[in-house]
């Protein structure tokens, strides 16, 4: 596990954090190949801040006491490796949350850059942000119409504190939500910060809840990301 990494940290809520195969609080087991665990090259910061072999599910024991199942983190690390080379993944993903949630200076803000920055220190270069998260903010229009000015702020926070002014970012347009689903989705796409693309989620299997993503949508989103991510930022 020595030797330099390339760090994606993983953020945003459940979506990330990953409910492929979870039914009625119990994740089925199901790993897709997409998904394998790759000893030699993907490694994930566990929460002692230390590296070990990334699996699935990626955020379990990290979210909040959920039970998670598959994300688009590990299946995202397969697709670009051949690239990057050894990459570490930081989950960093809270269900249920809020962007006034992920706002500098609470809990899961200083997290998220505690964990990235231990990332760093531990023979990491931080890469890229993969952030999916949105669907709470769709519930209430206040929590929609601040949407995008709270993303921008989050963007630039993080920029600031990893000392990394053009550190790239990819954004997911949500696949679901709430009575303000088409605001929060507009205001993701309309993020004019540099360096953040915006994957569009909409239209991927959802599971019965009508909220979270299948294990197949969260393949095709990593895919996705993967395909955003070489060719905006390793093909510049």
């Amino acid at each position: 596990m020595e030797g330099s990494k390339q760090v994606f940290i993983l953020a945003g809520q459940s979506n990330m954090s990953g409910r492929g195969g979870v039914h009625k609080h119990e994740w089925d087991g199901v790993v897709p190949a997409e998904s394998a665990a790759d000893g030699e090259k993907i490694f994930r910061l566990n929460a002692d801040l230390e590296w070990e072999a990334a699996h699935e599910p990626l955020h379990q024991g990290l979210d909040a006491n959920r039970v998670c199942g598959v994300g688009p983190g590990l299946a995202f690390a397969n697709a670009v490796k051949g690239r990057v080379g050894a990459i570490g993944l930081v989950p960093c993903a809270a269900a249920g949350t809020q962007m006034k949630d992920w706002a500098r200076g609470g809990e899961l803000y200083e997290r998220m850059v505690k964990r990235a920055k231990a990332a760093a220190e531990r023979g990491g270069e931080i890469a890229a942000v993969l952030w999916y998260q949105g669907e709470k903010d769709t519930f209430f229009k206040e929590d929609a119409d601040l949407y995008g000015d709270n993303v921008e702020k989050l963007i630039l926070n993080l920029r600031q504190d990893l000392d990394s002014p053009s550190l790239p970012v990819i954004l997911v347009a949500l696949a679901s939500g709430r009575e303000y689903l088409d605001k929060v989705r507009e205001a993701q796409k309309a993020i004019s910060a540099h360096n953040v693309v915006c994957v569009d989620a909409l239209g991927l299997p959802l599971q019965q809840d009508n909220l979270h993503i299948t294990t197949e949508a969260h393949i095709q989103l990593a895919h996705m990301m993967a395909h955003s991510y070489v060719t905006h930022f390793l093909t510049q």
